[in-house]
């Protein structure tokens, strides 16, 4: 049965329109590019089944005093995303724009879980692109109010546990707001290429006694995980619903430079590529999130080509 039309004019209202100028288009009919065929008019957004949303704010990496330019990131991949083609993606998809940002962080992630609650329960995935890591809280939130807090698994991608106990919320907080508030079960999370020099001692000891999955970066690189995390996603939890959030700042300087917080060492980008693919590859995945991409300091767009390619991995893999 067909949605009601206010439903989606309800999602049109609260988000900007993707700048018209991000839609490549190489006006050659044997190299046909994605921004030639990805929609943001409003009559097809029904058909779609994966739906692109900005947020495109950096409020939560100030009050967490990093460098900023993240809210410039939604439109530097759209910018390299519509310049790839179509090879091998079958999904139709949907540039649902940005979440209007509102006078306050909290605002704004209120109306965008909101938007992306609308968004899952039409029943179609979505790719997130933040934005500050603290839209997790907020995506996070849309999966369990949609799903069900118990049925819901979460896998941070990053070199940080974004579990801070801060006040203000901030680009560090989101997970730990999830976990505290009781939206995610600990045993369904997993920190996925955290970094020992950069990781506080005291949020391991807490993660570790709530019984959160932790896989450090040197553990995923060395034991070769990305089939362990498969077959325990595949096997174990295939009928919880899982969200994706890859924070760039995971990838290494030198394949991302252009990222809020860069480390000489990290995931390589081959890494960061196969981990969207696994996304795509199982079923349950309901969204992937992109955050911490700072184009202020991304040499040659090098970084948002990274996020490009991922989402245009993410797609080719989905059944």
């Amino acid at each position: 049965m067909n949605q009601p039309l206010f439903t989606m004019f309800d999602l049109f209202l609260n988000t900007t329109r993707p700048k018209q100028d991000s839609f490549f288009c190489k006006n050659d009919v044997n190299d046909v590019r994605l921004g030639e065929i990805v929609s943001s008019s409003f009559e097809n957004f029904e058909r779609a089944a994966v739906v692109i949303l900005g947020c495109p704010q950096a409020e939560g990496v100030r009050r967490n005093n990093g460098r900023l330019g993240a809210e410039l990131a939604p439109d530097a991949i759209r910018s390299q995303f519509y310049k790839l083609t179509p090879f091998g993606i079958s999904a139709k998809i949907f540039d649902l724009g940005d979440t209007l940002i509102q006078e306050t962080l909290e605002e704004t992630h209120d109306l965008h879980t909101k938007i992306v609650e609308q968004v899952l329960r039409d029943g179609k995935k979505i790719i997130v692109l933040g934005g500050g890591n603290d839209v997790s809280y907020a995506d996070g939130c849309a999966v369990a109010n949609v799903f069900g807090r118990r049925n819901w698994l979460a896998l941070n991608i990053d070199a940080h546990f974004d579990v801070r106990a801060d006040q203000p919320r901030n680009s560090g907080t989101p997970y730990r707001q999830l976990l505290d508030e009781q939206h995610l079960k600990p045993e369904n999370f997993y920190e996925i290429g955290y970094q020992s020099q950069t990781a506080s001692p005291a949020y391991f000891d807490y993660l570790k006694k709530l019984g959160v999955n932790l896989i450090s970066l040197e553990e995923f690189q060395i034991s070769n995980l990305k089939s362990q995390i498969q077959d325990k996603l595949s096997t174990f939890n295939s009928q919880l619903s899982t969200f994706w959030g890859f924070d760039v700042d995971s990838v290494r300087a030198s394949d991302a430079p252009g990222v809020s917080a860069p480390s000489p060492i990290g995931l390589t980008a081959n890494e960061f590529i196969n981990l969207s693919v696994l996304a795509g590859i199982l079923p349950q995945t309901k969204i992937i999130e992109f955050t911490e991409v700072n184009p202020n300091f991304d040499t040659d767009n090098r970084t948002a080509k990274l996020v490009a390619i991922a989402m245009h991995k993410f797609l080719s893999a989905l059944k």
